[in-house]
């Protein structure tokens, strides 16, 4: 198969439903060697935050010289974005060639969507020959792909009500598949709340002889102004860092930096890394379409700088048009761009462009960021898990009703934004990673050049 055959072959396989489980990923691993055996892992799971703690880590990682392997999911607009050495993503050629390989392999056997990427990111990282791989669980962890591994270290960010049709209708139901990771004697670093997802997770540590950091108790990291932040530790080296940088918008994200840092703590003796390289990956790392905030030059789409300070009052470009696309789909993630909208990045008004998949609970989370808006446009991206504009117009609490509107396409939606809104605004992409992808090309182009 050539790139284009392969991705085909690939979407294909999104018609068989999601299947959690490991017995046919363990099959495939068996029948091409193992490659996982040959790896050292950086497994990570929760329910918000993976993707921000992984690429924290792979930047600092990189910033220490090591060669790091990173899988992550879904992405924004090309498949490639879930596969990354360092800075590079996979070749097309090796995509295609990996695909054809597990494709021959497979013969009549059915695997899922996901069962093949996790495939695909197994053989890469091991045939070239990785230091370490940082694997992001897909859903839940105890019967996710990604589970066949033993890594130095496991990471659950947090747990909180999403996937219920698949990890159950309780806080302590989903945290025991996302504790299902925890493996006998593998240290875990977690940011789970003194609540029922927590009691889960320090029992199975408990259980599993596992030992536990967890954030507020073993490490910290507090906010000591605008993208700055300090870590408290254990380690000897790392135990005290001030001044750090914080790239990542909103101030949720200092907690997920601070996972990363004590992540690498608990590493230390396999992946040393110094104060410097965590400073430089601190100051580098980039996760699209996950709080990512830039402006455009509304005549020209050309991306320009951002006026620093408070929106009101500024003397720019009456082009300019600002920009926050987040993924935000489920409540946790609604309630920390609640947050963000609050506190972090200036505005006048808020116009709001908002897709969601058919099978979320949307009322509640459209109840929360609904006052924080002077407009919300809705619309419906090229998937058949979207729902309907009309579906989503309804679900609005009534007070809202008056301000919102419909779009048949995401670039139709983000046309109305970009003409009502001011230089003072800020046109807010959300509910829907599909519609982040298809906003995020249609404005900055593809992540994978």
């Amino acid at each position: 198969m050539d790139y284009q055959e392969a991705w085909q072959f690939l979407d294909n396989l999104q018609f068989f439903k999601i299947k959690l489980g490991l017995e046919s990923m363990n099959g495939f691993l068996d029948a091409v060697g193992h490659p996982q055996q040959r790896l050292r892992f950086i497994h990570v799971a929760g329910t918000n935050g993976k993707g921000s703690v992984s690429a924290t880590l792979l930047a600092i990682l990189a910033e220490a010289g090591y060669r790091v392997g990173f899988y992550s999911s879904p992405h924004l607009s090309s498949v490639r974005e879930r596969f990354r050495i360092n800075d590079t993503f996979i070749p097309e050629e090796e995509f295609a060639a990996i695909a054809t390989e597990i494709r021959a392999v497979l013969g009549e056997r059915q695997i899922t969507y996901f069962e093949f990427t996790t495939a695909v990111a197994m053989l890469w990282f091991a045939k070239s020959e990785v230091d370490v791989a940082i694997l992001e669980v897909g859903m839940g962890g105890r019967l996710d792909a990604t589970n066949v591994v033993t890594p130095m270290v496991s990471v659950i960010t947090n747990v909180s009500m999403d996937h219920e049709a698949y990890l159950g209708n309780t806080l302590a139901e989903v945290a025991f598949e996302k504790a299902g990771v925890i493996k006998p004697g593998v240290p875990v670093v977690s940011a789970v709340a003194d609540d029922a997802s927590g009691a889960v997770v320090v029992e199975a540590c408990r259980e599993r002889g596992a030992s536990l950091r967890l954030l507020g108790r073993d490490f910290a990291g507090v906010a000591v102004g605008p993208q700055e932040w300090n870590y408290r530790g254990v380690s000897e080296q790392l135990a005290a860092m001030a001044g750090l940088p914080c790239r990542l918008g909103g101030v949720h994200q200092i907690a997920n930096s601070a996972l990363a840092v004590a992540t690498l703590e608990a590493l230390d003796q396999e992946l040393p890394v110094s104060e410097e390289a965590i400073r430089k990956g601190l100051a580098v790392v980039r996760w699209p379409g996950r709080m990512e905030y830039f402006c455009l030059n509304g005549a020209t789409g050309v991306e320009v700088a951002c006026p620093s300070g408070s929106a009101a009052g500024l003397a720019v470009d009456p082009n300019l048009r600002r920009y926050l696309l987040d993924g935000a789909h489920n409540p946790a993630g609604v309630e920390a761009l609640c947050k963000a909208l609050a506190g972090t990045f200036p505005h006048h008004r808020v116009i709001m462009v908002w897709a969601s998949m058919a099978d979320k609970d949307v009322a509640p989370m459209l109840a929360e960021i609904a006052p924080l808006c002077a407009r919300i446009i809705f619309t419906r991206p090229e998937s058949d898990r979207s729902a309907e504009t009309a579906q989503l117009m309804a679900l609005l609490p009534d007070f809202a009703q008056n301000r919102a509107g419909g779009a048949n396409t995401v670039a139709e939606a983000l046309d109305l934004a970009a003409q009502e809104a001011t230089a003072e605004d800020l046109i807010v992409v959300a509910g829907s990673l599909y519609l982040i992808g298809a906003a995020r090309k249609l404005l900055l182009g593809e992540v994978v050049k």
